[in-house]
């Protein structure tokens, strides 16, 4: 049996952002659409809420902002982003794109929003986790590895974290989402949390003391 060195070095990281004296508080902004904001869920049920428990439970103190916008496109995304920089969060998750893609905007606009989101993250030197979104596959082949391909491209681009697809063992399923079959239900958010967990506290490990 091998010593997981990867999650031990992961754990102290953490410990360490927390010292002198007191445990740290990470604001974390939460930037994203429908699915961040918790559409059609019950309150107490949305993506945020059960990620600062998830966090909570285990023995890292944060609060997570829900900025998410029913309908938003990066362009959205990247317009309130000032705004949404206010509370000089520590750290930001980034959850665009799904909606340019239903209403069939060119991968290359969204691609320019979300490399300039990026950019001014970076230039704030806030910690960033990145997650992806695929597109529905009857758009069509091209359609399809044009917006597919974007996030992955800017992940390795800005050295960010990356979680490759935010619906990963929820898409589809219809136990776990809502009759639109597009909306995960609470057991569904709560798979995503679960599988996302991890690359939360990597992101929360690069936050700057």
């Amino acid at each position: 049996m091998t010593f997981p060195y990867k999650a031990f070095f992961l754990g102290l990281a953490l410990c360490l952002l927390a010292l002198p004296g007191e445990t740290r508080t990470f604001k974390i902004l939460a930037l994203g659409s429908s699915l961040t904001q918790g559409y059609g869920l019950p309150p107490g049920t949305e993506f945020t809420v059960q990620l600062q428990a998830a966090l909570k439970s285990s023995g890292i103190d944060a609060h997570v902002d829900n900025a998410g916008v029913s309908g938003d496109t990066s362009s959205g995304g990247l317009s309130r982003l000032d705004w949404s920089l206010a509370g000089h969060p520590d750290a930001a998750m980034i959850e665009l794109g799904s909606n340019d893609m239903l209403r069939g905007i060119s991968p290359d606009v969204t691609e320019k929003n979300l490399r300039a989101i990026l950019v001014r993250l970076q230039k704030d030197h806030i910690a960033v986790l990145f997650t992806g979104m695929q597109a529905q596959r009857n758009l069509g082949p091209e359609y399809v590895k044009a917006f597919d391909s974007i996030y992955p491209r800017l992940a390795k681009e800005f050295k960010v974290t990356f979680y490759p697809f935010w619906l990963d063992g929820v898409a589809l399923n219809p136990k776990l989402n809502q009759a639109d079959g597009m909306h995960p239900n609470p057991a569904g958010v709560k798979i995503i949390v679960a599988r996302m967990l991890p690359s939360v506290k990597k992101m929360l490990s690069e936050v700057k003391p």
